[in-house]
């Protein structure tokens, strides 16, 4: 059966040994700590997890890897996006054969392709699996905005059942709940908080890969407890660390943060840098000031 996805899902960062190799041992140690800090799901192989930058052979290790240490304990969608329509078919089916929950699929990022041609992407490849689909508007990244109204097609597409809204209009998630209803669950991208208040179910973050509790706790007090003004408190809290891997730093950012807390997360791949020592010297410091720690 389906599984329901609501909460805050990692988009997780891909670690890499001393040698820039992938640390499959790392990540699933990595996988774990998640779990237990009480993430609600996790989605390795999106842009946090350099997906770009990695070969077929390390994609399918990673999605391996996440999908059986996480054993059904929470969701796992597996980005699967690709330029070639065919081609997302193909990494999707094999996401599913995997054992994945669903798949997150950012539209073709070269060909800007038309809203009739998007809407034709995405009913191709829901028609090709049974598990669910969600859609991730990343204009910043895929050349294409997904607006509403377009978002409103796609949701009657079956299978296309999650949007991750990665703008910092929040009226998005409003238009989208609006125009599509019952037929697409909104995550936001890069808002959290203030997602929730407009409705969302759920938040695709960065900053859960190095604060998975504060992050998940978020939204519980928002969208379950409905104590916005707890919720807005531990947002601000914590909205240091969420900015800190926000923007262009937010993998070479968060694999600073997790190796100054303990978690040899490695070194961002080419051509991504590592931070320059003054910006990691400030995450060393963050991590000081939330006494964040990763406790395999």
């Amino acid at each position: 059966m389906t599984k329901t996805f609501r909460g805050v899902y990692t988009v997780m960062i891909t670690p890499l040994d001393r040698d820039g190799a992938v640390d499959l041992s790392a990540l699933a140690s990595f996988t774990d700590w998640q779990i237990k800090e009480g993430i609600h799901g996790l989605i390795p192989l999106g842009s946090t997890g350099e997906f770009l930058s990695l070969s077929e052979e390390e994609r399918d290790a990673v999605a391996r890897t996440v999908i059986e240490t996480t054993a059904g304990r929470v969701p796992v969608l597996i980005g699967t996006g690709a330029e070639d329509t065919r081609e997302c078919v193909r990494l999707s089916r094999k996401a599913e054969d995997m054992g994945a929950d669903g798949v997150m699929i950012i539209p073709p990022f070269y060909c800007t392709p038309t809203n009739d041609e998007l809407v034709e992407h995405y009913r191709t490849v829901a028609a090709a699996i049974s598990i669910p689909i969600m859609v991730y508007n990343n204009p910043a990244t895929a050349n294409v905005d997904l607006k509403p109204e377009l978002v409103k097609r796609i949701a009657e597409i079956k299978g296309c059942d999650y949007i991750k809204e990665s703008t910092l209009e929040v009226t998005r998630v409003r238009d989208i709940i609006r125009l599509a209803g019952d037929n697409m669950t909104v995550f936001g991208g890069i808002l959290g908080f203030e997602s929730f208040v407009m409705g969302a179910q759920g938040w695709v973050a960065v900053a859960s890969n190095v604060a998975p509790g504060p992050m998940a706790r978020i939204f519980e007090l928002a969208a379950d407890e409905k104590k916005f003004d707890e919720a807005r408190a531990l947002y601000l809290k914590w909205l240091p660390v969420i900015q800190a891997v926000g923007g262009q730093a937010y993998v070479a950012g968060s694999k600073s943060l997790l190796t100054h807390m303990g978690f040899q997360a490695g070194t961002p791949l080419p051509p991504r840098l590592p931070l320059p020592a003054a910006q990691d010297a400030e995450m060393k410091q963050l991590v000081s000031d939330f006494g964040l720690v990763f406790t395999a």
